[in-house]
């Protein structure tokens, strides 16, 4: 079921919403699928100071959880993090919020698309929050798209950064490098020489263009290396010719120091079936 998320928070809050509430703020627990892990300290003090002076001007949206054994409901919160934090700062004892039930799906979809409206996520804090979406609710890339008002290129490619190796991770955290470092870094499929071009990178001050040159140079060298060995040896070309026969397409052996892979080329879905069909009869 579409939901429409993509649209903006004010769908989730009408303007002449009765169920705003005024709840202590210590009976409000953290959101368990909160996508934002960090926060800068002196903005959140900036916040928590026009607080003091104005206010929490923006509900909280919050859903019920339980009663507490003093009788106080308590409460669990989908967005507003930053604003809770504030308030906390600030010593407010209540706050404004707006009660709304929700499933832990939609406990994220709506934590990450406030988050993603006031670009208060990092690349990867990004990232992961769809890939919790995938993972633990069965979403397809589409259907997180569809959800936090993205294409689903621009879903696909953020989740692509989790495959960067964990140092690489930490350098985009750190902003040694920056999301379009990252992405160029991702078209060196070996891990090696990606890791050569990342300590280029922060070591030289590479810009993103130079280094998604240096990515294509580097693939391009690979791929003449591996079509030079596959040339040269007949052996490989004999099982090639063979495969292919057996197959009815062009297949490509690549051999590599220990073992290889085999690539079976199709062009269109009946002829993915033809060739299951003939290798699993």
């Amino acid at each position: 079921m579409k939901r429409g998320l993509g649209k903006g928070l004010a769908a989730l809050i009408p303007p002449t919403s009765p169920s705003i509430e005024m709840v202590e703020v210590d009976v409000i627990v953290p959101n368990p699928y909160q996508p934002r892990f960090a926060m800068d300290r002196v903005a959140l003090e900036e916040l928590a100071a026009s607080i003091r002076e104005h206010g929490v001007l923006q509900p909280l949206v919050v859903t019920r959880l339980e009663t507490a054994p003093d009788g106080r409901s308590i409460y669990q919160l989908i967005a507003g993090e930053r604003r809770w934090q504030a308030a906390k700062l600030a010593e407010l004892e209540r706050v404004p919020v707006v009660v709304k039930e929700a499933n832990p799906q939609e406990t994220l979809e709506i934590a990450l698309v406030e988050n993603l409206q006031r670009a208060d996520l990092s690349p990867l804090e990004e990232a992961r929050a769809y890939r919790q979406l995938i993972a633990e609710f069965a979403l397809t890339q589409e259907g997180v798209a569809q959800r936090v008002g993205k294409s689903r290129a621009a879903v696909a490619n953020s989740v692509r950064l989790l495959g960067l190796s964990q140092e690489i991770q930490e350098s985009l955290g750190k902003a040694e490098i920056t999301e379009g470092h990252a992405r160029s870094l991702l078209a060196v499929r070996d891990e090696s020489l990606r890791r050569r071009l990342w300590q280029r990178v922060v070591q030289f001050g590479l810009n993103v263009r130079q280094t998604e040159q240096a990515a294509r140079r580097l693939e391009a060298g690979i791929q003449r290396i591996v079509e030079a060995r596959r040339i040269s040896d007949p052996e490989t070309r004999v099982v090639e010719d063979r495969l292919r026969t057996a197959l009815g397409t062009r297949v490509s052996l690549i051999r590599g120091r220990k073992g290889g892979k085999l690539v079976i080329h199709f062009y269109s879905d009946e002829e993915l079936e033809t060739l299951l069909q003939i290798m699993i009869p």
